[in-house]
């Protein structure tokens, strides 16, 4: 079992910058990691995922603002988010699974508590 814990959320105005980590008890390499984000009244949506050899996959919403990476040493997976806007404010959850990146949230085998992100316009 893998146990998840989310940091890094938090205000910020449109147009700013936000780094949330994702960090796991158990090793990371093993899995593929994504991270998905609920909005109020939303159903939960794919962000990005990175592969267990790094290959990166993103929703086009936040495509060539957001950059997902690994750190296996550190156990850790990041999602840097540029160029913020309020449309991006949302629960962020991290998820794992075997095998490879898919954007279907129930397919994911662990989850994080998730982070708050507001972003006030």
């Amino acid at each position: 079992q893998v146990q998840l814990v989310e940091s890094g959320g938090g205000l910020v105005q449109a147009g700013g910058s936000l780094s949330l980590s994702c960090a796991a008890s158990g090793r990371l390499i093993n899995y593929v990691v994504a991270w998905f984000r609920q909005a109020p009244g939303k159903e939960r949506e794919f962000v990005a995922g990175i592969g267990k050899n790094g290959n990166t996959n993103y929703a086009d919403s936040v495509k060539g603002r957001f950059t997902i990476s690994r750190d296996n040493a550190k156990n850790t997976v990041y999602l840097q988010m540029n160029r913020m806007q309020p449309e991006d404010t949302a629960v962020y959850y991290c998820a794992v699974r075997q095998g490879f990146v898919i954007r279907t949230d129930r397919e994911y085998d662990y989850w994080g508590q998730g982070t708050q992100v507001t972003v006030s316009s």
